[in-house]
């Protein structure tokens, strides 16, 4: 069974009246980047967590939205997240944060460099708290450490 189709029956299961929407955005602003990208600063979000004394917080609800130095990578946690645990592992941190593939590739000049701390976002069922306080969380953080590109890596 595919993760939507589980997805479906979970919230038909849980009594919700219509299955779950996928979150769109169709006036999300794409814009080109600041400058080419082997200038850019690049800054990662993931939807994995830290036990909370890891993190700093920036947000509303410290509990679940942070940013962290590339030395918290070993404390990720994500076994209480919801993500098909019979087909594939997270054994590889480097497969959702692949903080040391983006050392190489600023190395190597492909990129300018990669942002000192990286982003946490929890996995939500609630669109319009990620837009309103999740996100937002995100960038000023991401915006206070000169990020100029985002790559979204969810679990």
């Amino acid at each position: 069974m595919s993760y939507i189709d589980a997805s479906r029956r979970y919230y038909e299961a849980a009594g919700y009246e219509k299955p779950y929407e996928w979150a769109t955005n169709d006036e999300a602003p794409f814009a080109t980047l600041p400058e080419p990208l082997d200038r850019c600063r690049v800054g990662v979000v993931t939807t994995s967590y830290l036990p909370t004394g890891d993190r700093t917080t920036f947000a509303t609800r410290p509990d679940e939205v942070f940013a962290a130095g590339h030395d918290a990578v070993s404390r990720l946690d994500n076994q209480a997240l919801q993500w098909d645990k019979d087909e594939t592992h997270t054994d590889d941190p480097e497969t959702y944060l692949p903080l040391a593939r983006l050392a190489e590739a600023a190395e190597a000049g492909r990129i300018g460099s990669v942002s000192p701390r990286f982003y946490g976002v929890p996995t939500r069922y609630s669109h319009r708290v990620t837009r309103s306080i999740d996100a937002p969380a995100i960038e000023q953080g991401m915006r206070s450490d000169d990020v100029d590109v985002a790559l979204l890596v969810p679990l």
